[in-house]
């Protein structure tokens, strides 16, 4: 079954998610690269980026279930790695709410 690309928050909603989402990504200093259906997010090993990617994929996969969510956490020091895809109509999405800001 095909899930509609459209987020179930209101413009509202929305805008004040992204706000939140930016100052907290942008504290803990996180990059981004393209993957081909979608983009990958790399964040410090730390307790707080941990804790802000496992909220982040709770919110998001409610108001989004188009998209695909895969933490990453290796052993050690390693950063870990949130990867956001989806169908390629879902891309620009994620480009457009995560990673404008980068």
């Amino acid at each position: 079954m095909d899930l509609p690309i459209a987020c179930t928050l209101t413009e509202t909603a929305r805008r004040e998610r992204r706000q939140t989402i930016m100052d907290s990504f942008r504290r803990i200093g996180v990059t981004v690269a393209e993957l081909p259906d979608g983009y990958a997010y790399t964040f410090p090993a730390t307790s707080e980026a941990f804790m802000q990617i496992t909220q982040l994929v709770d919110m998001e996969r409610e108001c989004c279930p188009f998209l695909n969510f895969k933490i990453v956490v290796e052993a050690g020091k390693e950063p870990m790695r949130l990867e956001i895809t989806g169908p390629n109509e879902a891309k620009s999405v994620i480009a457009n709410f995560f990673i404008a800001f980068l």
